[in-house]
């Protein structure tokens, strides 16, 4: 019997075919159904300067990041960046859907090479402006030399109604330590669909932090890849969604070799009928001895209609190893909320203090003050 599926108006336009909920990783998010119209790829779009100036002071870290790197409608924009861009080159296979787009639609990205030591932030700021509905991808390739100390942001910003598609491909170094941030502030319009990549080489530290708050859907996939011993990664995300939003993340960890450390934790708040969904899966190697690995994901539904899902996994083919994993769900505690009230705090005003404390854990591994305040307030403002 034959059971292709005729293409959809949308796969036609970005020429190939979209995940669909019979696929495993993908049945949560059909694509197939949530891109509901064309989104054409390669289209550059001319922006206005006032246009792009708004949405570069509306970034939360515009008074923290030194040193930035723009992008505008896909294109890197020299005028506005502080640091030179060279030519994207990658060696990733597009085994992945959102890798496959990114291979056939990337324009531009960003192509690094970071070394020294410094905790000034380093911002990578993606703008999309109000256009005709458009794919903008981007590759990026970020190579830190080992024994590097360098904080990455990476802010997404945007108007109007397009498909955002960026592939940020990190390769850490021997001994180096990277502090990144990334921040979906997309239009309630946009589809985001992202996808990182990370290696680390021996003795390497990647402490890494995911907000995510636009888009109507969003789908971030993540590669995180053990290839030197004594490495350490702890990555965390936070949702913060509400209306009909729906976000979607799939987190594979891949510990290859002996003795390293994963931690990876996701604080979830949905509000009215938002959908939020967690996939982590933590992979032991057979030669991967004394891998320390957990993860964790819980979400605050804060209405009777919102919804969380999650799938915890765990591949392990060594005996002498430390893993775990755990998933958890519920509304507000009303025995707190009762308290901060009978303390003359309004509801309004507890309820929001409850969200900022669950929330605020996720982001408590970001070292820089600045960025956790600015996240802090990013919080405050979603809720407040």
């Amino acid at each position: 019997m034959n059971m292709a599926l005729t293409r959809t108006p949308a796969e036609t336009a970005l020429g190939m075919a979209l995940p669909h909920r019979r696929m495993e990783d993908w049945r949560w998010t059909d694509l197939r159904t949530l891109v509901d119209r064309p989104y054409p790829p390669r289209i550059e779009v001319k922006a206005k300067a006032s246009d792009v100036e708004r949405l570069l002071k509306s970034s939360p870290f515009a008074r923290v990041a030194a040193t930035r790197i723009v992008f505008v409608n896909g294109i890197y924009d020299d005028a506005r960046s502080q640091l030179a861009n060279g030519h994207v080159a990658s060696a990733i296979e597009p085994d992945d859907p959102v890798l496959e787009l990114n291979a056939l639609a990337a324009m531009d990205g960003a192509r690094l090479s970071l070394s020294g030591e410094t905790d000034t932030p380093v911002e990578l700021v993606f703008i999309s402006t109000e256009a005709e509905a458009r794919t903008i991808a981007i590759r990026n390739v970020i190579d830190v030399a080992p024994g590097s100390t360098v904080t990455l942001i990476e802010t997404h910003l945007g108007e109007g109604n397009y498909l955002a598609n960026p592939v940020t491909e990190l390769r850490i170094g021997a001994g180096a330590r990277v502090d990144r941030v990334k921040v979906e502030l997309d239009s309630q319009d946009a589809l985001h669909l992202g996808h990182l990549l990370v290696t680390l080489e021996k003795n390497a530290r990647f402490n890494d932090f995911t907000l995510t708050s636009g888009a109507r859907v969003n789908r971030q996939n993540g590669n995180c890849l053990f290839k030197g011993q004594n490495a350490q990664a702890h990555i965390s995300g936070a949702y913060l969604l509400s209306g009909r939003q729906h976000a979607d993340t799939r987190l594979v960890v891949d510990h290859a070799v002996p003795h390293c450390t994963s931690r990876e934790l996701f604080k979830c708040v949905m509000d009215d009928h938002a959908r939020g969904i967690f996939q982590g899966k933590v992979v032991v190697r057979p030669d991967a001895q004394k891998t320390d690995g957990k993860q964790s994901s819980h979400a605050l539904l804060l209405s009777g209609t919102a919804e969380f899902d999650a799938k915890p996994e765990l591949e392990i083919f060594a005996d002498d190893v430390v893993c775990g994993h755990g998933a958890t769900s519920g509304d507000l505690n009303h025995d707190h909320l009762f308290y901060l009230k009978s303390r003359g705090i309004p509801e309004a005003e507890a309820r929001k203090l409850l969200v900022a404390a669950f929330v605020s854990e996720a982001f408590d591994t970001v070292q820089h003050e600045g960025l956790r305040e600015a996240l802090a307030a990013l919080v405050e403002a979603k809720f407040g």
